[in-house]
């Protein structure tokens, strides 16, 4: 399967089986860019903690998160955000699947200057090198600390779940909670799914039903009954 497909569809996902990395294994490494061409490391942060999430203009769960993210970064201003520009989650006509480096950076740039994302920016490579070692998802979700060891993690983003963690990382607590899987706003999806144009939302709709029923079922019950591993805010991996 090419990496930047050119429709969504559920299949193209195996939502059952996330592999990015898990709390306590090293959290990879990368040369990035950033949506300018300047480079970029991924690791190379200040904050006692770097929140990394993945996302793209394409992604409804991403672009409804993103004020709740904003938000946690304004009330943790010791901690570093970041963003990971991956491939285009539910390409159309209008916002297609990346064609070349350049258009992802150019979405990149839209993201930032229009769209109004605030939090540092980190494009992957065109074949998401980045985003294959980090599971692949659309919209995950990843706390590192500063000895570069994933200490919280989700495959899918849920800004109060991140929030509880981030509380109890700063604390010197570990982060045992878990992160059920909330689905935006209808309002949310559509008009992102509407501005990707042409295609884009007739896909979502006819891979929703299999959607609600890996994420809001499935995923949700797996995830409450499992216990998280304790990894200390300082660990070494």
């Amino acid at each position: 399967m090419a990496y930047n497909y050119h429709k969504f569809s559920g299949d193209l996902y195996d939502l059952a089986d996330f592999r990015g990395p898990a709390p306590g294994v090293k959290a990879p490494d990368f040369d990035l860019t950033r949506p300018d061409g300047s480079p970029a490391r991924l690791l190379d942060f200040d904050g006692e903690f770097l929140v990394l999430e993945m996302g793209s203009l394409t992604c409804p769960l991403y672009q409804g998160h993103r004020a709740d993210m904003t938000a946690l970064m304004r009330k943790y201003p010791n901690v570093s955000f970041a963003v990971l520009y991956v491939r285009e989650a539910h390409p159309g006509t209008k916002l297609q699947s990346h064609a070349s480096a350049e258009d992802k950076h150019r979405n990149a740039r839209v993201l930032a200057d229009k769209d109004g994302e605030g939090r540092r920016i980190l494009v992957d490579d065109f074949d998401g090198r980045a985003h294959r070692a980090y599971g692949a998802f659309p919209n995950s979700v990843f706390i590192i600390n500063r000895n570069g060891c994933v200490v919280w993690a989700s495959d899918w983003n849920n800004p109060q779940a991140a929030a509880e963690a981030l509380a109890a990382l700063t604390a010197g607590r570990p982060a045992t909670n878990q992160a059920v899987f909330k689905p935006v706003p209808p309002s949310v999806s559509f008009r992102i799914l509407r501005r990707a144009g042409g295609h884009a939302l007739r896909d979502f709709l006819v891979g929703l039903p299999g959607l609600i029923w890996q994420n809001l079922v499935r995923r949700n019950v797996r995830v409450r009954s499992e216990t998280r591993p304790a990894v200390a805010p300082d660990a070494n991996c």
